[in-house]
């Protein structure tokens, strides 16, 4: 019989201070955990899905709306669901930070407590 280790994963950008803070809980928890730079190691279209289904959420509401990219470029057009999440994809800057996730649970860490509720 094989036993999986429950693994939490967050998707970090190093030069955030939120994004640092809520790595700091996940290593306070002492839990295995992976890190996803996902700045460089961008998530697929099916990943970030997955992630809008377990944060429970619409994809508008895991872009970073006041980014430049999004300002310049789509604020106020509308934008189907599937272009929102290939539209972050293409500009992953727009990709609200921390995200965590464990098991079935996920959480954005804004603010970074909420990040306690799930590990």
């Amino acid at each position: 019989m094989r036993i999986e280790k429950i693994m939490i994963k967050i998707y970090h950008n190093p030069r955030c201070g939120k994004s640092r803070e809520g790595l700091e809980l996940v290593e306070k928890s002492g839990k295995a955990f992976e890190v996803v730079k996902y700045l460089t190691d961008v998530p697929s279209f099916e990943e970030l899905q997955t992630i809008i289904k377990l944060l429970g959420i619409a994809p508008i509401e895991l872009v970073r709306q006041k980014e430049d990219v999004w300002v310049k470029n789509f604020k106020g057009k509308e934008v189907s669901d599937e272009a929102i999440i290939k539209i972050m994809i293409e500009n992953p800057i727009l990709i609200e930070r921390p995200i965590v996730i464990n098991g079935n649970k996920a959480v954005i860490g804004r603010p970074p407590e909420k990040i306690l509720d799930i590990v």
